[in-house]
């Protein structure tokens, strides 16, 4: 996240609990300020992905794919720009986090080159997913 500040971190592993497979173009959630969040072993937190990149706070974020949700494995710390996979796939880099939903879970925002549900990446409840240090950011698009 920041080269001058961050050291190495932990892969945060979980596991797919629940598959989703709807997308929309209008959901409006709204990147928080924060860059990065602590999360604990056992929480669940919802997939999300996008094709947006605006990674300020309080961006709009309307073009959404929801993949679904994941139960933590294990304590760790989430920052913008890990890559996220689930299996062997790699969905994108985390954008963000939107809280609409707290304290209940957080949605997750990924963001890869289109806007996918857990339908067309074709996912499946105990899938392992993965968050692993500066997958790379994916600012470009």
């Amino acid at each position: 996240m920041n080269p001058a500040e961050d050291g190495p971190k932990r892969v945060v592993r979980g596991t797919l609990v629940k598959v989703l497979v709807h997308r929309r173009t209008d959901r409006g959630m709204r990147v928080e300020e924060h860059a990065a969040r602590c999360v604990r072993r056992g929480e669940v937190h919802e997939l999300v992905s996008t094709d947006q990149w605006e990674p300020y706070p309080g961006a709009r974020i309307d073009r959404v794919g929801f993949l679904g949700f994941v139960e933590l494995g294990c304590g760790g710390v989430i920052d913008r720009g890990d890559l996220v996979r689930v299996g062997d796939t790699v969905v994108g880099t985390v954008l963000g986090f939107d809280a609409c939903h707290l304290p209940n879970h957080y949605n997750i925002l990924i963001h890869a080159e289109r806007s996918v549900s857990g339908r067309d990446l074709e996912l499946l409840p105990e899938q392992a997913v993965t968050f692993t240090q500066g997958g790379g950011a994916s600012q470009g698009s």
